[in-house]
């Protein structure tokens, strides 16, 4: 819904010369809007007991940030904004009794790094077989240099609440992209060091590449 709701607000902005080029920021966004309230009661459903949410800052997180960072980009959002940074395990990616960095913190931070805002970027067209499980985002930069992301959203069971989610094996064809002298690739996922973040491993820029995506998460590929 927010990349379909932005996409009609571009279109309505476009109907008018003054508000065409208007830039559209998205906010605030969050896993689960919800909150405690009074007597510890769920604030959207006041009758509940309000539960934390733990897919704020999970490997959960690590898959649907940035399915939604991909889609709004496509979207034509021109900046995407979290909502609290040090908060609890809904929706902090720092702890804020102690600072501590979250998984979610790191999910960002690379987010941030490996799509840096820069007008000389572009978004590639890509073609996946599984679309249902699997995003795509594919940026050609400046230099030349691509970063490809794919983010692993396959849930396991419709019951699951914060569960592993499924392994999916991926072939990446890079091959209409050109050759390239060396790569990278950094995944983040359940087994990533909430403290540490992750770290980027040498791999060899062939065709196509290999990429194992074990439950939620998500990886990226630099091409140089």
């Amino acid at each position: 819904m927010f990349a379909s709701q932005l996409s009609y607000i571009r279109s309505q902005l476009a109907t008018n010369p003054a508000l065409s080029g208007v830039p559209v920021w998205v906010t605030e966004n969050n896993v689960n809007a919800d909150f405690q309230g009074a007597n510890g009661n769920s604030s959207c459903n006041p009758n509940q007991k309000f539960v934390l949410d733990n897919r704020g800052s999970s490997a959960f997180f690590a898959a649907w940030r940035p399915y939604v960072f991909s889609q709004l980009g496509k979207a034509g959002a021109e900046a995407l904004y979290h909502w609290d940074f040090a908060s609890d395990a809904q929706y902090g990616e720092l702890d804020d009794q102690t600072g501590a960095t979250r998984l979610s913190y790191w999910v960002d931070y690379w987010l941030a790094r490996m799509f840096p805002a820069n007008p000389g970027a572009n978004i590639l067209q890509s073609a996946s077989s599984d679309t249902a499980d699997l995003e795509t985002l594919a940026v050609r930069n400046p230099d030349n240099s691509v970063v490809v992301m794919i983010a692993n959203y396959a849930v396991a069971s419709p019951a699951d609440n914060n569960g592993p989610g499924l392994t999916r094996m991926v072939s990446l064809d890079t091959s209409s992209l050109g050759t390239f002298s060396n790569a990278s690739m950094l995944k983040i996922d359940a087994m990533t060091d909430a403290t540490n973040g992750p770290a980027a491993t040498t791999v060899t820029p062939g065709s196509p590449m290999q990429i194992s995506l074990s439950g939620y998460g998500v990886v990226f590929v630099k091409l140089q």
